[in-house]
């Protein structure tokens, strides 16, 4: 399925992938992602070489064609609205058997591009796994549709960042230091992402300067 998939995106987009190098040889660890379009899945899935357990809305679950799709992906259907811990449970196991999850800490999909405010889930994981998080931004997936309707091939890029690990804690990380490293999560994202997605995040150039400078990312035409 993965060399399918990676054949339609490269026929439908012009696929940009930078940081292969930070790319961990394998599990277990946590990427997490932004999230702006159902592409989202299918892009991890071909940018990295291995599969990627990534949670998607249960509503696709009994969907004729995307359904079977996700599966192949390596879905973990999730119950939208609430803790849905079975599918946290499945994480779990998928880490503990040095697989690798792929997340979006906000949670859905952005409708305006911009980042949204992250829920705590990938920081709670990656403390109870112990594992470190892979930050990788994907700007231009929520433009490949609408320029293919004017016979145009949208630019796809797929940033990868370098990973890190949660702050050390005293027996188990309090919601305190979870909502800290989810916002350490999201401003590293936004760093590496184009000032015009960076969202609610956008004030990272004042709280975190040294990100800005560290990821150093060429922004010129993200707008192709």
């Amino acid at each position: 399925a993965r060399g399918v998939v990676a054949i339609l995106l490269r026929i439908l987009a012009r696929l940009r992938i930078e940081g292969r190098e930070e790319i961990p040889r394998q599990g277990p660890f946590i990427l997490a992602t932004n999230h702006l379009h159902w592409l989202d899945s299918p892009l991890v899935a071909v940018t990295f070489p291995y599969r990627v357990y990534v949670f998607a809305a249960d509503k696709w679950a009994k969907h004729w064609l995307l359904g079977p799709f996700f599966r192949s992906l390596g879905a973990i259907f999730v119950r939208r609205g609430e803790v849905d811990r079975q599918a946290l449970r499945q994480a779990v196991e998928v880490l503990q058997g040095d697989g690798v999850l792929g997340m979006a800490p906000e949670g859905t999909r952005s409708k305006t591009g911009g980042l949204q405010p992250a829920r705590t889930g990938a920081a709670y994981l990656a403390y109870r796994a112990g594992v470190p998080i892979l930050p990788v931004a994907c700007t231009g997936q929520e433009k490949v549709f609408p320029a293919l309707r004017h016979l145009r091939r949208a630019t796809v890029r797929v940033s990868i960042g370098t990973p890190f690990y949660p702050p050390p804690v005293e027996g188990k990380a309090t919601s305190a230091e979870v909502q800290a490293f989810t916002d350490e999560i999201m401003y590293r994202l936004a760093a590496m992402l184009p000032p015009e997605y960076r969202g609610v995040y956008r004030d990272v150039t004042d709280q975190r300067p040294d990100l800005v400078q560290a990821y150093g990312t060429d922004f010129n035409s993200t707008r192709s």
